[in-house]
């Protein structure tokens, strides 16, 4: 099998979710006796906090590296938001960085969504690193909630889910969130923030979900298991 790269600390609670994930499809593969080997570099969420752009990205690229040159032969980031350094480390390392977002498009694919409602922190709705992608790459067209509501999506994550705080009233804000994108067009919903399905499961709605970090390691394991073909 291929050594995976993971890094995580984005906040740990997803970190957690990401291993429990691989190590089961993994094993739904080659059977429960057996486990991935994974490399995981939990990094202080505190660098994300002081919204450093030249810092955060010269941090994952430091430990790129350094997962590179320890064997992995590729890397996972275990958080939606973090992926905004993608374009400035990837040109730099010699081994691939699975992104969520093709991870997302494979599934959208597959069900015949073309567009998508994405909620996630602000720099996820707001930036092009994930609606861009799938874009350009995947012709898929993303929508996010309105101005007035952006704020109030981000708290939520920033303050409460990375925390481990999962309450009822962070639940029904989300679920009118996606009610709201449904009606201007989404035809699915992507929970872009590694902590919402924590939140959210499939049974509290009948919009379809995209859960990223179900997705991400699904793509995880296929690259997992390439060696072992």
């Amino acid at each position: 099998m291929n050594l995976l790269g993971m890094i995580g600390g984005t906040s740990w609670h997803s970190t957690i979710e990401y291993y429990r994930l691989l190590n089961e499809l993994v094993g739904e593969e080659i059977g429960k006796q057996q486990n991935p080997p994974l490399l995981l570099y939990s990094l202080n969420v505190k660098l994300m906090r002081e919204n450093d752009p030249e810092k955060i990205k010269n941090s994952y690229l430091e430990i790129a590296q350094k997962l590179e040159n320890a064997g992995a032969r590729a890397i996972i980031i275990c958080a939606n938001t973090p992926h905004l350094v993608y374009d400035f480390v990837q040109p730099k390392i010699d081994i691939p960085i699975l992104h969520i977002a093709d991870a997302i498009a494979k599934e959208a694919k597959q069900k015949g969504f073309k567009k998508l409602g994405l909620l996630g922190t602000k720099p996820t709705m707001k930036g092009s690193f994930l609606h861009g992608r799938l874009a350009e790459k995947h012709q898929i067209e993303t929508l996010v909630p309105a101005q007035e509501h952006i704020d109030e999506t981000h708290r939520f994550i920033s303050e409460e889910l990375t925390q481990g705080k999962f309450t009822d009233a962070a639940k029904d804000f989300y679920l009118e969130q996606m009610q709201l994108l449904k009606d201007r067009g989404a035809e699915a919903i992507i929970l872009g923030c590694t902590e919402l399905p924590m939140l959210i499961k499939e049974k509290d709605t009948k919009i379809p979900i995209l859960d990223t970090t179900q997705l991400h390691a699904q793509l995880a394991t296929e690259f997992i298991l390439k060696g072992n073909n």
